[in-house]
């Protein structure tokens, strides 16, 4: 459905804007009047990874007025194969700041805020509403459950992306138009379940195909121009090179843009969403050994059997020496559990320590009491112990 212009015309355009915005000046579609609320509007981007990378610059390019950035982490040499907003010599700056600068060398016109540290609850409401329009490049739960409840309690409109391996998907959620992101998806999926990009992957390039889908519709609600994604779910899988769409409808009993919300304030998403089950952080209490516990009994000759829970294609790149791979799904299958031994300490790990902590439940409810997880994983083995090691 169409929708009318979010955003009122700036008064006027320079000649310098005229000669910068010609190609979308003779688009009829936009013209002098649709590029005049582009350079009025203000758009937040959550994020300047992944899809934060090219919505900032694509953003820049089409004469957005003022961007705001939210992010809080540093570039890493891990980022640079899709965050193509940062650079080799961007390596352990802030991302916001990286990302300001390449937004002013696109467009020097436009106003670049930047919003340093985590968006939390404590923040976002005052963040969000001094911006028309948020853009959310996000990669957890938690943050997207965020970002849609405030929209929905401040009445904004914002676009959503996800990336994973060779697939994305897009759409436009605004409560006062149609569904939010709780009508698409009432509840997370349980913790552990869904791996992130950095656990599971992600083709570079596909930043850029969700990214670029994200500033068209932004574009779009901005100028009240085509069609946007409200009420459509569109899925893009890379590797068949296939689009397709799928209806939205708005949820009357959503918690929270539903007649009747049960989710009238902002609440604890970290809790919501379960960042790692509580079976999973009962079974690590207590049962949790660092790297240099376990390079300790590894030079002791404990009696140990080390088990990487991660993927064949991760254990190619870094593993710790004399670990055995039985990859996380074959244990929550149960075929894993009739090959350990019952003469050894079972030491779980993999990348970071989350995956095997619940693995590590599992093993605990087989009897396995004395069973141990690495904190921090093959990560932090290669910092605190091998790090000449690759990283990932």
């Amino acid at each position: 459905m169409s929708l009318p212009p979010l955003v009122e015309p700036a008064s006027e355009l320079t000649v310098d804007e005229v000669r910068r915005y010609s190609r979308h000046l003779i688009i009829p579609d936009v013209g002098m009047d649709g590029q005049k609320r582009l350079k009025n509007a203000k758009v937040l981007c959550v994020g300047a990874g992944g899809l934060g990378s090219p919505a900032l610059m694509y953003l820049a390019a089409a004469g957005v007025g003022t961007l705001g950035i939210v992010e809080f982490d540093e570039v890493d040499e891990s980022n640079l194969q899709r965050q193509i907003i940062h650079s080799q010599a961007d390596i352990g700056r802030p991302k916001a700041e990286s990302a300001r600068d390449s937004v002013l060398g696109i467009n020097p016109y436009v106003n670049v805020v930047l919003h340093e540290g985590r968006l939390e609850a404590d923040n976002v409401m005052e963040i969000f509403s001094q911006y028309d329009l948020i853009v959310d490049g996000t990669d957890n739960f938690a943050t997207r459950y965020l970002v849609n409840d405030a929209c929905v309690l401040l009445n904004k409109p914002y676009v959503w992306g996800s990336i994973y391996r060779f697939d994305g998907q897009a759409s436009v959620f605004w409560s006062e138009h149609g569904p939010c992101y709780r009508c698409l998806y009432p509840e997370p999926p349980p913790p552990g379940m869904v791996p992130s990009c950095a656990e599971g992957g992600v083709l570079g390039v596909l930043c850029a195909s969700i990214g670029s889908i994200q500033v068209t519709e932004a574009i779009k609600v901005l100028t009240g121009t085509g069609d946007p994604l409200v009420g459509r779910l569109m899925i893009y899988d890379a590797l068949e090179m296939t689009y397709r769409q799928v209806k939205v409808r708005k949820d009357p009993d959503c918690a929270v843009c539903g007649p009747n919300p049960t989710v009238t304030e902002l609440i604890d998403y970290e809790a919501f969403c379960g960042v790692v089950s509580e079976e999973a952080q009962e079974a690590a209490a207590g049962s949790t050994i660092t790297p240099k516990q376990l390079k300790e009994w590894m030079d002791d000759g404990e009696n140990i059997d080390v088990i990487d829970v991660r993927e064949p294609n991760e254990y190619e790149i870094v593993s710790i020496p004399g670990a055995r791979l039985i990859p996380k799904n074959d244990f929550l299958m149960g075929g894993a559990l009739q090959d350990l031994p019952q003469d050894k300490k079972i030491v779980l790990h993999c990348k970071t320590g989350v995956r095997s902590a619940e693995v590590l439940a599992v093993l605990k409810s087989a009897g396995f009491s004395d069973a141990v997880h690495v904190g921090g994983g093959v990560i932090g083995w290669v910092n605190q112990i091998e790090p000449d090691k690759p990283v990932y």
